[in-house]
């Protein structure tokens, strides 16, 4: 008997061990690819970053929280993407480590090997994304460790693991700030905890302090920053948050199209990689569950429901946007897979078809990639305006591509790297038609997308200061306009698409 379990515990430690590495080598050919939109963006952001009291960043407008752009100022100063790939890949096996940690916690051994392998198929899964490298990737192992700390506080009843779960729930909001599943699932998991006597009410107190004070932590110390760096306070809330209310009415009121289009797809990816399933598991199985274990029950319902609400409150709905729902499907098959009843078996097939799905689409992705059927036609762009500036050119891409921005080597004097900021902040492109027929006009414009791709407001006098200032060089690898200032001279842009 004693022979049987250590073989069992030996296959179970390898079996996860081999579900880290997998997770990491399904990452390494990322390094072979180009700097992705959002990676160039974040970059560029923290390379130019000279806060102002009325700028979080200064030159460029990002709404994201200062230790998310501190992450990509070092890495920038130590690689630049190279490393940001090789970080990246470095967190996708501590984020399947963590899982594991936590299923064992929650359900025991064998839940601890199925939880792993389905971590590393969502995140070796190229329909989700496993080239780019942002803040949704680079938050899960907080996310997951906050929720392992979480529950090994209320096991131990020990305040200091509580203030550190709040401590790795805040830093995770610091690199997307709508990542709160760390601090809905504390929150819930001590108040259910305390509602069905797991844990007296003076530990469900002490607990809880020792949370908040942890989640404080970090709040305050960017806080703290900004007051040092001369930023006002609601500078950095308007930037952070704010922005995010603003943005919202602004996707409203466009056209739904892409969005819509978008959506449909996010749906049909979350299907066929079996995220959607696995999140769906303990609702069907809730009266059983919550015999078993009533405040992780409760506490995973609730982080499912907070981060798909999340994900369709942002209205945006790209592909890689499910990545901050591997924590909530990692407490799903924590739950479900270590069971021998019918709804364990189910878990544990929807695992294989998980991994099965990754293999077929990573297959699919390294084929297409390897006989050069991925189209970069911003970088091919980026680098045919690289070869024909000269020092002290820049760039304004219409529409936003800092990957085009970047890969150009040129700085823009316009702040919005992004399309959303641009149309949120700079609605009727008043201060872009300032900028083009003004002493700062860029050396080089393109247009990435039709002028009236969003809104016809503005496109009028947008249009006659294109016209007026600038004269058409070279299309661009999507047939778009590329213009060249009016009285400079530069050598033909040929990109070779």
């Amino acid at each position: 008997m004693r022979s049987g379990e250590r073989v069992r515990g030996f296959a179970e430690r390898h079996t996860v061990a081999l579900a880290v590495v997998l997770a990491v080598v399904a990452r390494l050919p990322a390094l072979t690819r180009p700097v992705r939109a959002d990676e160039a963006g974040f970059l560029m952001v923290a390379r130019a970053w000279s806060p102002q009291p009325d700028s979080l960043f200064g030159p460029y407008w990002v709404d994201r929280p200062p230790p998310l752009i501190a992450i990509f100022g070092a890495v920038d100063a130590l690689g630049g993407v190279t490393t940001l790939r090789l970080l990246g890949a470095l967190v996708a096996g501590l984020t399947v480590l963590l899982a594991a940690a936590v299923a064992g916690t929650v359900s025991g051994p064998r839940a601890t090997v199925w939880t792993a392998v389905l971590v590393a198929a969502l995140l070796s899964n190229p329909m989700i994304d496993v080239v780019a490298v942002k803040g949704e990737l680079l938050a899960l192992p907080l996310v997951l460790g906050s929720i392992l700390l979480t529950l090994l506080s209320v096991r131990r009843r020990a305040w200091p693991l509580a203030f550190a779960a709040g401590v790795a729930a805040a830093l995770a909001l610091g690199l997307k700030q709508n990542l709160a599943t760390g601090l809905v699932f504390a929150v819930v998991f001590l108040l259910v905890s305390g509602l069905t006597r797991v844990l007296p009410s003076r530990s469900v107190l002490a607990l809880t302090v020792a949370g908040l004070a942890g989640a404080a932590v970090p709040v305050l110390a960017t806080v703290a920053w900004a007051h040092a760096a001369g930023v006002r306070l609601s500078t950095l809330w308007d930037t952070v948050y704010g922005f995010r209310a603003d943005a919202a009415r602004v996707i409203a009121d466009g056209t739904t199209d892409a969005p819509e289009r978008r959506a449909l797809i996010l749906v049909a990816i979350a299907l066929a990689t079996g995220l959607l399933l696995v999140l769906i598991g303990p609702f069907a199985r809730l009266r059983e569950l919550w015999r078993d274990d009533p405040p992780v029950l409760a506490a995973t319902v609730a982080v499912v429901v907070v981060d798909v609400a999340s994900l369709v409150a942002g209205g945006s709905f790209w592909q890689d946007y499910l990545l901050p729902l591997i924590p909530s499907a990692a407490l799903c098959a924590a739950l479900l897979a270590g069971r021998d009843d019918r709804s364990g078996r189910t878990m544990r097939g929807l695992v294989v078809a998980a991994v099965a799905s990754a293999v077929l689409a990573m297959t699919f992705w390294l084929v297409w990639n390897a006989t050069g059927h991925q189209e970069f036609n911003e970088v091919r762009t980026g680098e045919a305006i690289a070869d024909a500036a000269e020092p002290g050119d820049t760039l304004v891409v219409f529409g936003g591509r800092a990957d085009l921005q970047r890969v150009s080597g040129l700085d823009s004097p316009y702040p919005y790297l992004w399309s959303l900021p641009m149309r949120t902040r700079d609605p009727e492109y008043a201060d872009l038609t300032a900028l083009l027929s003004g002493p700062d006009a860029p050396t080089w414009l393109v247009e990435w997308v039709d002028l009236d791709a969003w809104a016809d407001a503005g496109v009028p006098e947008l249009r006659a200061a294109i016209d007026e200032h600038y004269v058409e060089v070279a299309t661009s690898c999507n047939d778009h306009p590329v213009y060249l200032l009016r009285g400079v001279d530069r050598p033909a842009v040929t990109p070779d698409c």
